[in-house]
């Protein structure tokens, strides 16, 4: 029914749809983290709940695979004008935390369900144990905020008020939550208008063929660039800094297995669901749309014309088990689900820049820090809340270029807030806001600069929430002899006798004239840095992106007098040896996997998945603690051998894990 060219005339159609739903939702939307930041989704959805189409110039990019068909069949007797809602993480997995409300519309067409029209918003703050609702330090999802399970939000055009009570009365910003879910409402009344016209031009049955032809199409383009890739199987390990208050470090794997145009993303081993709210919850679907979201930045680098929909993922087979971090149990906290979201796409963009290293960059900053701030305005004696901006990282450097600087890359979505607006609607000054000297990774492509970002509070007890801090001692990864980037921080009056490092811990508590700094990580370095071309690097140091002493020391450049010596730079790079490796991970990585070798996490991951799932993150924790001055295999055995004397309580594990450590 759809020719080539026809089909490409309904995706323009369907994706103005889209991008009018988005436009409509920003132009209407109350908080600043919707209309100014974009931290917002809208799509079109076919019957069975697949999206097939979204915005590609507005909004978050996390969502392209998104299938609603679970929230959907939870909600009886939909009518013309209905609008359902949830934010409840664990009744569908449509919603991934708690702020995140999504909604979602029937389409009606003589008297017949032909599509839905959905998308969510991140609410300012669903209440909770901190403002904005989102800590590192939560422990269960109770503490996250009021959850709504799927129901209607707007039956036949009206709203349910006694929803909006309960939500007011437990939301610290009812005005914020209550503006942004009308402006949604209202872009859903876009999409479906837009729908009901593209049903005019093109007939019922041929817009109801064309949303599956475009499933197709992007399947079919997605299996091409998997053909275009070698067969065969790769490992990668990435770290998030830290699962809880313990501090230890939380592990995500891959084993990514290509053959033909099928992929297999199995993330056995990586750590078991955590005490901490860094759980990303996936319900075990092998094509959730937060597993596969690496995939589509992967596919769109690799073929720029994609199609952008759940067509997309069914190539993709993900392995995440039940118990684990990528695939929780409620009642776990999963508040910052976004921040191993971050890692799992470095994750995924490792294993790939094995198979692919001609094609693809280094590792993104995967921090993109977004900083709350509660506050009273000495001006009108109220209180606010507001989120302040992200503060996000450099891209990692690109086959024929340098990483981008402070975009986020992988996270570039979360626009920035203009200055002078924030300060109009929060009480804060800003003191510093711009790029980090030297943290992008050096290269052949040096590696974006970091985001940082500095303010000052006038009032007593401003609580400070930045959440998914991360990068603060595992580096964004370089490649192909690139160097790993620059770490992030986060301090308080820097440069006075007050100032005290926060690292990244996520709430903070600040006093009239403190000064909150923040920092992100840089991206990657791509290729040797000493290949870089030396009046690229001058540029650099002219630019303020590079010292004087980085140009020597990571490119070997010496420059004197504002010039490139030649000389002392052709010796200097003479005498270095080429680099080795195809990763770059930094020092604090390679002193980590000293004593946690990978025999050591084979152990460890064997003997937690031996014990019920409410074991595992104490059995870890435990086993950690008792790790000093020991290492490897023997040392998790040795270690384990302590606990299980200590807690003689504990269920024996399962398998070769009790006799390996018996």
């Amino acid at each position: 029914m759809f020719d080539r060219m026809n089909l490409q005339v309904l995706a323009n159609h369907a994706r103005a749809a889209a991008e009018n739903m988005a436009y409509t939702l920003q132009r209407t939307a109350h908080s600043a983290f919707v209309k100014e930041t974009e931290d917002f989704t809208v799509m079109l959805i076919n019957r069975r709940g697949e999206t097939f189409a979204v915005p590609m110039d507005l909004g978050a990019t996390w969502y392209a695979g998104l299938t609603f068909g679970r929230g959907i069949a939870m909600i009886d007797g939909y009518k013309p004008g209905d609008v359902a809602f949830t934010n409840d993480t664990y009744s569908c997995f449509v919603a991934t935390h708690t702020p995140d409300t999504v909604l979602w519309r029937p389409v009606f067409y003589e008297g017949e369900i032909i599509a839905f029209t959905g998308g969510h918003i991140h609410n300012t703050d669903m209440g909770g144990a901190v403002p904005a609702s989102l800590s590192r330090a939560l422990t269960e999802i109770h503490q996250e905020g009021i959850r709504f399970p799927p129901m209607k939000i707007v039956n036949e055009g009206v709203f349910d008020e006694k929803i909006l009570k309960i939500m007011a009365a437990n939301v610290r910003k009812p005005d914020l939550n209550t503006g942004d879910i009308k402006a949604l409402v209202g872009a859903l009344t876009t999409g479906e208008r837009k729908v009901l016209g593209m049903v005019e031009k093109f007939g019922k049955e041929a817009f109801l063929a064309g949303a599956e032809a475009l499933l197709d199409h992007a399947e079919a383009q997605a299996r091409d660039v998997l053909r275009s890739i070698p067969d065969g199987t790769w490992e990668f390990v990435d770290y998030a800094d830290e699962d809880s208050v313990e501090a230890n470090p939380c592990r995500l794997k891959l084993t990514l297995t290509i053959r033909g145009d099928e992929a297999i993303l199995d993330f056995t081993g990586s750590d078991p669901q955590l005490g901490s709210s860094l759980n990303v919850p996936t319900g075990g679907d092998p094509r959730h749309s937060v597993l596969l979201v690496a995939i589509y930045y992967i596919l769109y680098t690799l073929n720029p014309k994609i199609l952008l929909n759940t067509g997309v993922t069914r190539p993709f087979t993900c392995i995440a088990p039940k118990g684990s971090v990528l695939n929780p149990v409620e009642p776990a906290a999963v508040g910052m689900r976004s921040l191993t979201c971050a890692r799992l796409r470095s994750v995924v963009f490792g294993g790939f820049c094995q198979a692919v290293p001609e094609r693809l960059p280094a590792a993104p900053a995967g921090n993109n820090s977004i900083v709350n701030v509660m506050t009273v305005d000495e001006r009108t004696g109220r209180s606010v809340i507001a989120a302040v901006n992200p503060v996000v990282g450099g891209g990692g450097g690109m086959p024929h270029r340098d990483g981008t600087n402070g975009s986020g890359a992988d996270a570039a979505y979360l626009k920035n807030t203009p200055i002078e607006l924030t300060e109009t609607e929060t009480p804060v000054e800003f003191v510093k806001y711009g790029l980090a000297k030297d943290s992008g990774g050096a290269g052949r492509w040096r590696g974006g600069l970091a985001t940082e970002m500095a303010f000052r509070v006038f009032a007593p007890d401003s609580r400070i929430t930045a959440r998914n801090r991360d990068r603060g001692f595992f580096r964004p990864w370089g490649v192909l002899g690139g160097r790993a980037a620059g770490l992030s921080d986060m301090v308080v009056n820097p440069g006075t006798p007050e100032m005290r490092r926060l690292g990244n811990i996520d709430t903070a508590v600040l006093q009239p004239g403190d000064v909150l700094e923040i920092r992100s990580a840089g991206g990657g370095g791509r290729g040797d840095p000493f290949e870089r071309e030396p009046w690229r690097v001058l540029r650099d140091v002219e630019r303020g992106y590079v010292s004087s002493e980085a140009a020597e020391r990571d490119y070997g450049v010496v420059i004197r007098d504002g010039a490139v010596d030649e000389a002392a730079t052709e010796a200097r790079r003479a005498a270095r040896p080429a680099p080795e490796g195809h990763f770059d991970y930094g020092p604090e990585r390679a002193g980590y996997e000293a004593q946690w070798t990978p025999a050591a996490y084979d152990l460890l991951i064997e003997i937690l998945d031996g014990l019920p799932i409410h074991w595992r993150f104490f059995t870890k924790t435990e086993i950690f603690r008792r790790m000093k001055g020991r290492s490897g295999a023997e040392g998790v055995a040795q270690a384990f051998a302590q606990v299980r004397a200590r807690f003689p309580e504990m269920p024996a594990p399962a398998g070769t894990g009790r006799e390996a450590a018996e």
